[in-house]
């Protein structure tokens, strides 16, 4: 599953992000494009970083498109570009996820 998030993330946007994070524990590819998130707070920021902690111990491979953006200063501020599994694009994405199904 693909999802797409756009614009400013922040506190206010915080219960409908966790909404849409808590549906997607059922699927077995997660991809979070956040190419369209133009800020990103410490809330929203957590609750991406619990979730794919979460779906990884859930044994779902997860990827976060996070491009070259104001937003992605913050993953690097806080070093979470080194520790989430980031691509630059959905077809980067997409292809490292095939990729890791072949080998299964």
């Amino acid at each position: 599953m693909i999802v797409r998030a756009d614009g400013e993330l922040d506190a206010f946007a915080a219960p409908d992000l966790a909404d849409v994070l808590v549906k997607l524990f059922d699927d077995e590819n997660v991809v979070f494009d956040l190419t369209g998130v133009t800020f990103m707070d410490s809330t929203a920021l957590g609750l991406v970083a619990r979730a794919v902690r979460e779906l990884r111990d859930l044994g779902t491979r997860v990827r976060v498109v996070l491009p070259e953006s104001t937003a992605r200063r913050i993953f690097e501020i806080t070093t979470l570009d080194r520790v989430l599994p980031v691509s630059e694009s959905v077809s980067e994405a997409l292809s490292t996820e095939e990729r890791a199904e072949e080998t299964r």
